[in-house]
């Protein structure tokens, strides 16, 4: 067989590590030589256009290239030109059906928001096709700002006129751009502040267990986007009250944000945080509902005087009137008020009014509110004993809650029970430091309708009154019951009490075996003379509860972890056990749905339990 004939074989040896670096790296060896001959036959072209010399001095081509050259000058440029014209052209169509088949990803949908024409479209296609050519990392590139010679990185920034960045250069574009200034806010506090939160609303009460429920997100929403509302529509006014609850939690009540609570057929308006709101604001309310029947202000800095007179101007009748923080009022304005509007009020709370609502204006209820069923007296100082004695004429009274600062005798609340206790629904005496068994005794003589009955702070009645109080008392079991600080407050022996001063073991007894089964909310906070048997034998195994709701039992030092669980056990409709203070409750299994409020370690509060009942 001939050498012309004989069939070429390819031998591959070992290859250098140069070869191995340049293919990890994507550097194509057969590209470089290439290039080094195209730029070869460039300088041979120059040289025949200039002179007829040989080309033996050229340096050794490949067997393609010198075929080229031997075929002359004319047609080797052709050549050359062609094959240039026709890789440009190919160039231009791969890059079309690559800017193509970016302007279809999703990708390329997002970062086109807000161009406005389609030419700003092309150029951001072409960046994005450049961002995909650039070298990969590790790869050798020249900045495209200051030309230096730098290794590529997956973090390498590009140009805004094309290329890459190096290191240098691309922080100080970053300095520059707003929009790498823009991170990610990360939640304040983290973890911990969404425990305080969390908790903020067990306090409160705002807080239920599972999933919150579809208006729930949707008021939620609303109060945080509250600007963009113009109109509640036609809400019912259950979700109404919720969405004002919760603008007034966030402080967003004002002047703007009322009007959407000021319907013109509306009957009730509640206005639950008005320190925002300006005189001119409540003469508003009266102004848009004209058919205004139950008004609640929470807050009312600025309901003065001139509020008032245009309310008596107005053809308004309120059947209910709730009004917190007016301080400015003068008493004269709320006598010719209950004067002029009194005659269809039906409920009439006030809270927080210092001096100016005293003695005088509760005279005037009796001829003036001759069908008020409902009275609150708040934080009061200028109300004294007076005033109470005048209440004993208020026959339609059901519902009476009294907070004041003055001390009053026990022998006035004897005398104003003995008169309207019968009637009762509803009896609050809060802070009567001074009220003896004499009330308790009245109560239990006189009272035969009560549902909730709130004591506090007394210290003066006694373990034996309140024992006198339910045992055969006439009156149905309480649904609601308050004895909070009915303690013996003896500063030298606090933890003797000989004379049982306060709510004590025998009273507790006595009071669960009168209304145990009926009531749904209890407070004995800082009853702290109960002792442990009591605990134990009111919520033995043998004892179920099964309409109470709420317990709380603060600083009841006698309290421990297995009078916790009996009181869990015992009612199995609980939702929620407050022990601050107890310091002998250390570790306790909450059921599956209850909450436990005020545990003295680092719990603090257990939500939705760890088992189930």
């Amino acid at each position: 067989m001939s050498r012309q004939n004989r069939p070429q074989r390819r031998i591959m040896g070992p290859q250098s590590a140069l070869t191995d670096f340049l293919q990890s790296h994507n550097i194509s060896a057969y590209q470089i030589r290439l290039d080094a001959d195209a730029r070869r036959r460039a300088a041979q072209n120059n040289q025949n256009d200039t002179s007829n010399q040989s080309n033996n001095e050229t340096a050794v081509a490949s067997p393609a290239s010198t075929s080229d050259v031997s075929a002359g000058p004319a047609q080797s440029t052709r050549g050359r030109r062609a094959a240039e014209t026709n890789s440009q052209e190919e160039a231009r169509r791969t890059e079309k059906k690559a800017i193509q088949k970016i302007k279809a990803s999703k990708k390329f949908q997002k970062r086109k928001r807000g161009l406005a024409d389609s030419d700003d479209e092309d150029d951001l296609a072409r960046a994005i096709f450049r961002e995909r050519a650039a070298p990969l990392p590790g790869q050798m590139e020249n900045c495209a700002i200051c030309s230096k010679r730098f290794t590529v990185t997956p973090y390498t920034r590009s140009g805004p006129d094309g290329g890459l960045l190096c290191s240098p250069c691309g922080k100080d574009l970053d300095k520059d751009d707003p929009a790498a200034k823009k991170k990610a806010k990360k939640v304040a506090g983290g973890s911990g502040a969404r425990r305080r939160q969390l908790q903020s609303s067990i306090l409160d009460g705002t807080y239920s267990l599972g999933a919150k429920s579809l208006m729930t997100l949707c008021i939620e929403t609303l109060a945080k986007n509250i600007d963009l509302a113009e109109d509640l529509g036609d809400l019912p006014t259950p979700v109404i009250d919720k969405i004002a609850r919760k603008l007034s939690r966030y402080r967003l009540l004002n002047s703007r944000t009322l009007n959407l609570f000021l319907q013109p057929a509306a009957e009730e308006v509640y206005i639950y945080d008005g320190s925002k709101l300006t005189t001119d604001d409540f003469i508003r309310v009266f102004q848009t509902v004209p058919g205004l029947k139950k008004l609640k202000i929470r807050n009312g800095i600025h309901f003065k005087d001139e509020v008032m007179d245009y309310l008596l101007s107005r053809n308004i009748e309120l059947e209910e009137f709730y009004l917190h923080g007016a301080n400015l009022l003068s008493e004269s304005k709320w006598k010719e008020f209950l004067h002029q509007k009194g005659g269809t009020l039906r409920s009439l709370r006030v809270y927080w009014t210092d001096k100016h609502f005293g003695d005088d204006v509760l005279s005037v209820l009796k001829s003036a509110c001759p069908s008020l069923s409902r009275l609150k007296v708040s934080h009061n100082q200028q109300v004294t004993g007076v005033g109470i004695t005048a209440l004993a004429q208020l026959d339609s009274l059901r519902h009476l809650s009294l907070d004041l600062r003055n001390n009053i005798h026990s022998d006035i609340y004897v005398d104003l029970l003995s008169k309207i206790g019968a009637n009762l629904e509803t009896l609050s005496l809060t802070r009567v430091q001074e009220a003896d068994n004499t009330v308790l005794d009245a109560i239990h003589m006189h009272c035969r309708s009560l549902k909730k009955l709130r004591i506090t702070d007394s210290e003066e009645m006694t373990d034996a009154g309140f024992a006198r109080l339910f045992t055969g008392w006439a009156n149905p079991g309480l649904v609601f019951l308050d004895l909070q600080k009915c303690r013996q407050l003896d500063s030298a022996q606090p933890r003797e009490n000989p004379d049982g001063i306060g709510l004590c073991s025998n009273g507790f007894r006595a009071l669960m075996a009168h209304s145990g089964k009926t009531l749904r909310h209890l407070n004995v906070h800082g009853c702290r003379h109960i002792e442990a048997v009591a605990f134990e034998e009111v919520f033995g195994p043998e004892k179920v509860y099964d309409a109470m709701n709420k317990v709380e039992i603060s600083f009841c030092e006698e309290v421990s972890d297995f009078i916790v669980g009996s009181v869990f056990r015992s009612c199995p409709n609980l939702r929620e056990l407050i022990v601050f203070g107890c310091m002998k409750v250390r570790d306790v299994r909450v059921p599956r749905g209850k909450i436990l409020v005020g545990v003295p370690n680092a719990k603090g509060m257990v939500l939705d339990g760890d088992y189930d009942d």
